[in-house]
């Protein structure tokens, strides 16, 4: 067996970032950008109000009350037609462009409209006091410049980048895609969730489980249901799971007479980097490599009880996956927190355990949770974070400091 950090870099070795495919922005958001992105435009393209009121010259505002002529109106998606000079002023809406001769805007609120013979838009009775030339205007290009890069490659595009991706006229962008993660429950035992399970039988829940984490992880999960323990059957469906970027099979792994899979998995030239883990729940973990068309293909082989299932999982796959989208190899967050109670442990691996994780203004405590082993997903659906308690038989006081593993976002 060799340890969780062993493991770990044996498979950040042989996770590497898909290669970069153009897509649409509208289909890109949680994806990692692959080249930098200029705008072909200044943004503002204008020098323009920043809200709706009257555009003037700031000296007339000197006293700090003006009544002056309203020339035009100009809305945002139309341009002045007259210039503003000493006297006059142009009703602007927030978003248009600043007419020739005004150099700065004095708020809507800050106005009343009189009746006047020298215009047929009134005059504006302006109150503003210590106006400056520039107030209330963003200038043209204060935002980003024509030819300025505004995305810079390795983001991660939020709904902020696509909408900035798409003023600065980028509807397609070359981006790491998500990887492809295929999934395949294993066992004669195994019934679909709607199905009653009968004598002998129990329901699959791994595979939905995992198609779950996977699509939480940010990959895309393809659900290849249920192999039977039987050579050919297997051959065949995890030969289809190796189309996909990564294969993630959950039981045939252990020690027993149907634990079939690293056997099959040799036959298909599958190469063999480790195969068990000193962790608790979770030992039987194998993984391999496949390397076909000068890509490698990551085979996860994880253990069939749920929980030994989901902690492999969240340890070892979702870095992998985030490492092969292009966001480096992160897995889940960790933190240290007080115990909120004595724990007593006892076992020669590792124990990731099931936990409630509070944070408060004090700081953060961690409550372990009553849990039966490996098989007790419904003990583990109560947690948030897993603590980690090292190998070793020891008891833990009441406020002691240990690192937990954040399952919750």
């Amino acid at each position: 067996m060799i340890s969780v950090a062993e493991a770990l870099t044996l498979v950040a070795r042989h996770s590497q970032p898909r290669p970069a495919v153009e897509m649409p922005v509208a289909d890109a958001l949680g994806l990692v950008l692959a080249e930098d992105v200029a705008s072909d435009v200044d943004s503002p393209p204008h020098d323009k109000s920043i809200v709706d009121g009257y555009a003037v010259v700031a000296a007339d505002m000197a006293g700090g009350e003006a009544r002056l002529a309203i020339v035009e109106e100009v809305v945002a998606g139309n341009v002045p037609s007259r210039r503003v000079t000493n006297g006059t002023a142009t009703r602007i809406m927030t978003g248009a462009p600043l007419p020739e001769g005004a150099d700065a805007v004095v708020m809507i609120e800050r106005s009343e409209v009189k009746a006047s013979p020298r215009s047929h838009l009134g005059d504006a009775l302006l109150r503003a006091d210590g106006l400056k030339p520039g107030q209330n205007i963003l200038r043209r290009g204060a935002s980003f410049r024509r030819g300025e890069v505004v995305v810079r490659a390795g983001a991660t595009l939020r709904a902020i980048e696509i909408g900035l991706l798409c003023e600065v006229g980028r509807v397609a962008v070359r981006v790491v895609p998500r990887p492809t993660v295929a999934i395949l429950s294993t066992g004669n035992e195994l019934v679909p969730p709607c199905e009653v399970p009968g004598p002998g039988k129990i329901r699959n829940s791994n595979g939905p489980m995992l198609a779950a984490a996977v699509a939480r992880a940010g990959g895309r999960p393809v659900d290849l249901g249920v192999g039977r323990d039987d050579r050919d059957e297997l051959r065949r469906s995890i030969a289809t799971g190796l189309a996909a970027d990564v294969l993630v099979l959950s039981g045939g792994v252990s020690a027993g007479v149907l634990d079939l899979v690293p056997g099959v998995l040799a036959g298909l030239e599958v190469e063999q980097v480790f195969h068990k883990v000193r962790l608790k729940p979770g030992k039987p973990l194998w993984f391999g490599v496949l390397v076909s068309g000068g890509a490698s293909k990551l085979v996860f082989g994880l253990p069939g009880n749920p929980v030994s299932s989901f902690v492999s999982f969240e340890l070892f796959v979702r870095p992998a996956l985030a490492q092969l989208a292009g966001r480096g190899f992160n897995g889940l967050a960790t933190c240290h927190a007080g115990l909120t109670q004595p724990f007593i442990h006892r076992g020669e691996r590792p124990t990731y355990h099931p936990a409630v994780l509070r944070q408060s203004a004090a700081g953060a405590t961690v409550e372990p949770l009553a849990w039966q082993g490996s098989a007790d997903l419904r003990g583990l659906a109560a947690a948030n974070a897993l603590v980690q308690f090292p190998a070793g038989d020891r008891a833990f006081v009441a406020g002691e400091a240990v690192e937990v593993l954040v399952m919750d976002d």
